[in-house]
């Protein structure tokens, strides 16, 4: 059985995956409408892994006998300087999100919440590697830099993601 304080942790954390989610499908309608439709694609079912998280921890927090609420979602940014900006704030925003799945994670340990914390480590496990595809995106369009055809070839790397 989860504590309240836990209960009320993880029904926070489920709204920042749903904010990730829509952060992301903002994203994809950006770069949408700059015709990059990779990195909309990309962004698109970046959208869907979020979806996901939240969803998992929905489950669990019904699956242990407590009850999932839902809290309100605020606006994502829907403007970008550029699609480097917009790449860089996805690497951001996954390291915010890391910061406070360790701080859920932590919360379980001082709690001695063993199947949170067992819970959990799949999230700390899936932050790793958010961060690195975001790194190496982030870089990939830092070295395009503002060249249009090395920033068009790239972005067509990503219309195979999910295939």
């Amino acid at each position: 059985m989860l504590s309240k304080t836990m209960q009320d942790a993880i029904n926070e954390q489920i709204k920042n995956e749903f904010y990730s989610a829509y952060l992301y499908l903002s994203m994809s309608a950006y770069f949408e409408s700059i015709n990059m439709p990779g990195s909309a694609k990309w962004m698109r079912a970046q959208f869907g892994e979020e979806q996901m998280h939240a969803l998992k921890m929905f489950d669990y927090v019904n699956d242990q006998g407590a009850r999932a609420t839902l809290k309100p979602i605020a606006q994502p940014t829907v403007d970008f300087a550029s699609p480097v900006a917009a790449w860089e704030m996805v690497l951001e925003h996954e390291r915010q999100v890391t910061a406070l799945i360790n701080q859920l994670y932590a919360q379980a340990v001082a709690e001695k919440d063993y199947a949170t914390q067992t819970f959990l480590a799949w999230f700390v496990t899936e932050q790793i590697e958010e961060e690195k595809n975001a790194t190496l995106m982030v870089e990939r369009f830092r070295q395009a830099g503002n060249n249009i055809a090395s920033l068009l070839l790239f972005d067509g790397h990503f219309t195979k993601r999910g295939e």
